[in-house]
């Protein structure tokens, strides 16, 4: 089966009316998940695909001892509130839910329903967890990463364009997590040698302004910070990107998949499967207070070279070599 047609057939099933669904046999365990993405976006796909997957090797299956409850957020503060009431009503043994602006709009929803996290940044700094070793809430699951590999996505975009004297961070002012990473850049850019200018990622028209602007004057870059609208808008960066002949660094692979010049940070979708192990351990009687927070353990170095060709740069070697993706 392909992976839209068993997306939609997923879906599809997590609609199903809850008459039709209570005659089940046996004890069936309700699952929420409330994903950042839209429906049609194929990283989110994927995303849950490895959870509804893996979820399935434990023995949960949904229609027959699980129900699975998906809504999709994409991108929209106004849904995520919305669908966080509409999961937690439903009674869910377990919510999943990436990334911050996710999980806080479940955080006003619930202080008692168990929430796995995936893909957030900072989460004691968010105030999600007490710490990581012992969450104490009803909150666990997996970090993103920590601010310091901002400061590294400003070293790569220097190396890969030395000429660089400027860079622009796009960040969502809105999360905390914006603010932290930009915070993270600020740090390191003197020893650099480069000049910041931050701009917040709001409506599309303010963007373009900002980014044709910012270009007018030469040797300068972009740092896109992680958040909800650097997400969803990927696409229609990556194009400015492109327009305005600027060297993009991003914070995962997904980004440079869908056009960004080169990322660097954990593979996201390789969380999905851990955080599908922790709500078969919920399910079967172990707390989320009690699970730790876990860190990524690897980084993903991944390069675009059509990109680069388009923007008229050649990458030098010394990052090729060390590349775990080089997309041709």
């Amino acid at each position: 089966m392909k992976r839209r047609e068993f997306i939609t057939l997923l879906t599809g099933a997590a609609a199903w009316p809850l008459a039709a669904r209570a005659q089940q046999p046996g004890s069936v365990r309700r699952i929420g998940v409330l994903m950042n993405a839209s429906s049609d976006d194929a990283d989110g796909q994927a995303r849950v695909i490895a959870f509804v997957q893996a979820l399935q090797e434990l023995g949960w299956t949904d229609g027959r001892n699980a129900r699975i409850d998906i809504r999709w957020g994409a991108g929209d503060a106004e849904r995520y509130r919305r669908y966080a009431k509409e999961l937690v009503a439903l009674a869910p043994d377990v919510i999943l839910a990436p990334t911050s602006a996710v999980v806080a709009a479940l955080q006003r929803a619930t202080r008692t329903v168990p929430i796995v996290f995936t893909s957030v940044i900072d989460p004691v700094g968010a105030g999600f967890v007490a710490n990581l070793a012992r969450p104490g809430g009803n909150m666990t699951g997996f970090a993103a990463f920590e601010y310091g590999i901002s400061g590294k996505w400003l070293a790569l975009l220097k190396e890969i364009a030395p000429g660089i004297k400027r860079a622009a961070v796009l960040r969502d002012a809105a999360i905390a997590a914006g603010i932290g990473q930009l915070a993270a850049i600020q740090a390191v850019a003197p020893s650099l040698g480069v000049e910041l200018s931050p701009l917040d990622l709001r409506g599309d028209s303010e963007l373009e302004r900002a980014v044709a602007e910012f270009a007018r004057v030469p040797n300068g870059g972009v740092i896109v910070t992680a958040g909800p609208a650097a997400n969803v808008h990927r696409e229609r960066i990556n194009a400015l990107m492109v327009r305005h002949r600027l060297p993009a660094v991003w914070p995962f692979r997904y980004y440079v998949e869908s056009g960004g010049l080169v990322g660097y940070g954990p593979d996201i979708i390789s969380q999905y499967r851990p955080a599908a192990g922790y709500v078969d351990r919920i399910l079967k009687g172990e707390k989320s207070a009690d699970l730790p927070v876990q860190a990524p353990t690897k980084y993903e170095l991944v390069i675009n070279l059509k990109t680069a060709k388009a923007l008229g740069l050649t990458v030098p070697d010394s990052i090729l070599v060390r590349a775990d993706k080089v997309i041709e």
